[in-house]
């Protein structure tokens, strides 16, 4: 084979047929996960939860809930943390098109209209969805039951350090600093001088007395780089048989595993028990763990 070159950009037509855009067959995973999808009726189920949110007459055109939750799970499933990541890797792909239903010709949601749902929606919803999810994994033995592991990651807030405030006077960090330096002597501190009088202080990153005005919850902590920012700590509970995931609580990230793991584990068991409020689920989870045991008769998960 012969190697050519590349040909520099030229105008495109003005006018492109349909038929003649490029075609994708579709990512075999996305094609088979929409198939569950559409056969157990998510469309319907999540319409339903979140038409509260949205008004009957009025407003710009929305996204539909269905394509809100399906651009979740691409974030999942592409290891994509941004809605910015998740909004370009959507609009540059012909498979993730294809997955939430988007013509060759339609514009795909920006990253501010997937910004505003989530905002839009509220967290009930959403555990509701992740509950609904979980049924599903049930009934098609995705979901064993028997031994879960549960770990935990910080994740930086979206607050910067410099921002923090005091929790009794509200003061910045600067004006705190040189309150202190009037209360030791010196009219008319300089900036030297508030870095020296910084040094020389014990505790001065306590999250006693810190807080952010924009994002209270998040706390100061090192994180596993070293650094020291702003952040909060996500930790889930994997069923570790499938590696389905039963349950995700967010907690203060100055928080020790063995103080946070009780809330969710408290989650796990409340996510699990709604999974065995359905019949056909109820079913099929304790036939799998009773198969896993070795044993027969009726019986329950053990968490």
């Amino acid at each position: 084979m012969s190697m050519g070159n590349r040909k520099c950009e030229t105008q495109a037509d003005f006018w492109v047929a349909t038929v003649d855009l490029p075609q994708s067959g579709g990512h075999p995973f996305y094609e088979q996960l929409n198939k569950i999808l559409d056969a157990e009726g998510f469309d319907k189920f999540v319409e339903g939860r979140c038409a509260k949110f949205y008004a009957t007459t009025m407003g710009r055109p929305s996204l539909a809930p269905a394509r809100y939750f399906r651009m979740l799970l691409i974030g999942y499933f592409e290891g994509i943390d941004s809605e910015r990541g998740i909004a370009w890797r959507l609009a540059d792909s012909l498979a993730l098109r294809r997955f939430l239903g988007h013509s060759l010709s339609e514009a795909t949601p920006d990253h501010s209209t997937l910004s505003r749902n989530r905002r839009l929606i509220d967290v009930e919803t959403h555990q509701e969805v992740f509950n609904w999810v979980l049924r599903v994994l049930t009934l098609h033995k995705l979901l064993d039951g028997k031994t879960s592991g549960i770990d935990s990651t910080t994740l930086e807030a979206n607050a910067a350090l410099r921002s923090i405030v005091r929790r009794d006077t509200g003061e910045s960090y600067d004006e705190f600093l040189t309150r202190l330096a009037k209360a030791s002597g010196i009219e008319t501190p300089t900036r030297a001088d508030l870095a020296k009088l910084d040094k020389d202080r014990k505790n001065k990153g306590s999250n006693d007395d810190w807080q952010s005005p924009s994002d209270p919850d998040a706390k100061i902590t090192r994180m596993k780089d070293g650094r020291t920012h702003l952040a909060h700590k996500a930790e889930h509970a994997v069923d570790m048989k499938t590696g389905a995931i039963v349950a995700v609580t967010l907690q203060p990230a100055n928080e020790g595993d063995t103080k946070s793991i009780g809330k969710t584990i408290d989650q796990m068991d409340k996510n699990l028990c709604w999974v065995m409020k359905d019949d056909k689920a109820c079913g099929r989870l304790s036939e799998q763990v009773l198969r896993s045991r070795g044993g027969g008769g009726q019986g329950i998960p053990q968490q």
